[in-house]
């Protein structure tokens, strides 16, 4: 009788638990951890975000979306990377002498901490691709080293740093 009990009372909330908990990471959001400084001062090191798996498809993938994705074999590198989505399938993208053009018109960009270096472009982005790039441009290896990146390596847009706590907020 106490074995039925036990079952009953914790080991079937247990495997629900771990079945609903692998489910949401899976499907629907998960926790990551941020390890290079590629998206300073947007994101820094050792900040945790969550990254939506579901809405950002439904939505589309947007101009300034901070997005997690795998990055292409030409990155030379299997970890997923962390950048802003600067450019989208059709769009020019160019850097004049560190300013950063879409289709011919410069982007503002508050959330960089100092001027990018160098020119680069122009490049149209393909169809299925993405022209990404970390907010920390002088120290980061984003497309204008490795190229575009498919849409289908996308796995979430990041949405909300939890972590450290006083760092709390939405990403923009």
């Amino acid at each position: 009788m106490q074995s039925k009990n036990f079952l009953r009372d914790w080991l079937v909330p247990l495997v629900v638990a771990l079945v609903l908990a692998l489910s949401i990471r899976t499907f629907v959001a998960e926790a990551r951890y941020v390890n290079s400084e590629s998206m300073v001062p947007t994101l820094e090191v050792n900040d945790r975000v969550f990254v939506d798996k579901v809405f950002y498809k439904i939505d589309g993938i947007q101009r300034l979306d901070v997005v997690v994705f795998a990055p292409p074999p030409e990155a030379y590198t299997k970890d997923d990377y962390i950048k802003r989505v600067v450019g989208l399938p059709g769009d020019e993208i160019e850097i004049k002498e560190g300013v950063l053009f879409v289709n011919g018109e410069q982007v503002k960009e508050a959330y960089l901490a100092e001027t990018m270096n160098g020119s680069f472009g122009p490049v149209t982005v393909p169809e299925g691709q993405l022209f990404v790039l970390g907010d920390n441009r002088n120290n980061s290896s984003d497309s204008r080293a490795w190229g575009f990146v498919p849409v289908e390596n996308v796995k979430g847009r990041a949405i909300v740093r939890f972590y450290p706590f006083h760092r709390f907020g939405t990403l923009e």
